[in-house]
């Protein structure tokens, strides 16, 4: 099969190989899914890099762990009437050595989740990571109708999904962006009210819309936003953080304390199994009846996939996808 591979950390256009290696065999439990569209996300390029001191797991990797595509093959165990139905995939490189940057991979048969036949596979491929993540932000405390909901950073993979998933379960949805010139790129069916953080006081704009406070805030950037989460959040709120920009995050503890507020961390290569399949269950509803749509940025075939990983890199707006011949 033709793939890209990394047998080192370090620049994508130094360790990230393409060519050609053996196909997989789907083991018991397993099945081998043709892959056309390999979805990048900031977790894949990090893993590349060795971000955070992290060291090679194994000692080749493919990279990505989301795609689409079709199962060809199924071990031991699995209904062969899987065989030709058109999935998505995720987790395929979490805790497994070879991903989706290929023309084959193999996962165990629920992390092939079946894809309806109006969906196209480019949506398929940025369910995985951002899907399952932004899920968790939102439902992870129960059920979120009739709630206020503050998306932080809602353009972005995780904030765009979980604003969907969140007005789709019936919140209010509250949402910010860095930068006056984005809010115009907010969808206003989503999204009941917008704040650029780049105002004078985006805190008192929230507070305008939710004077008594909001019930759930989905975060991306736990450090640069603690003291703007303190002055909206709602007694007995729940604050979800994906994401920081400090490795040592200050937050105000006793307001927030007085205030009963659970801090949730979430890292997704380790929620409990059953809230992945509620995520793949929910989110395949949601994208089924068109409650859930995701910006493409960026597509590139295969080759070009070092070029891929550093537009992830540079960040930007939209998803970057992998295109498998």
């Amino acid at each position: 099969m033709l793939a890209s591979w990394y047998d080192e950390q370090g620049p994508a256009a130094d360790v990230l190989r393409v060519g050609e290696l053996p196909d997989p065999a789907p083991g018991p439990g397993e099945v081998r899914v043709r892959v056309t569209v390999s979805g990048v996300n900031p977790g894949d390029t990090k893993k590349r890099r060795g971000w955070l001191g992290s060291s090679m797991p194994y000692p080749r990797v493919i990279p990505h762990s989301d795609a689409a595509g079709v199962v060809d093959a199924v071990g031991d165990g699995v209904d062969a009437r899987r065989i030709g139905r058109r999935v998505w995939v995720y987790g395929a490189q979490s805790y497994r050595p070879y991903g989706t940057a290929a023309q084959y991979t193999v996962v165990p048969e629920h992390q092939a989740v079946p894809l309806p036949d109006h969906l196209d596979d480019e949506l398929g491929a940025n369910l995985g990571i951002p899907g399952i993540t932004a899920h968790r932000t939102v439902f992870a405390d129960g059920p979120v109708d009739g709630r206020l909901v503050l998306v932080h950073g809602v353009l972005g993979g995780v904030g765009s999904i979980a604003a969907q998933l969140a007005h789709w379960a019936g919140a209010i949805v509250i949402a910010t962006v860095r930068r006056t010139a984005d809010l115009d790129r907010i969808d206003p069916a989503v999204v009941s009210h917008a704040v650029a953080l780049d105002t004078e006081a985006p805190a008192a704009s929230i507070r305008a819309h939710a004077p008594r406070g909001v019930d759930r805030i989905i975060e991306v950037a736990l450090s640069d936003n603690a003291n703007l989460d303190n002055a909206v959040v709602a007694n007995n709120a729940v604050i979800a953080a994906y994401a920081t920009r400090a490795d040592r995050t200050e937050i105000p503890f006793w307001p927030l304390l007085f205030n009963n507020v659970t801090l949730r961390l979430l890292g997704s290569d380790d929620f409990p199994e059953e809230a992945r399949r509620q995520a793949t269950r929910d989110l395949t509803a949601a994208a089924a009846v068109g409650a859930l749509t995701i910006p493409v940025g960026d597509r590139y075939p295969l080759e070009d996939i070092a070029k891929a990983h550093d537009r992830v890199d540079a960040g930007g707006h939209g998803r970057v996808l992998v295109a498998v011949p």
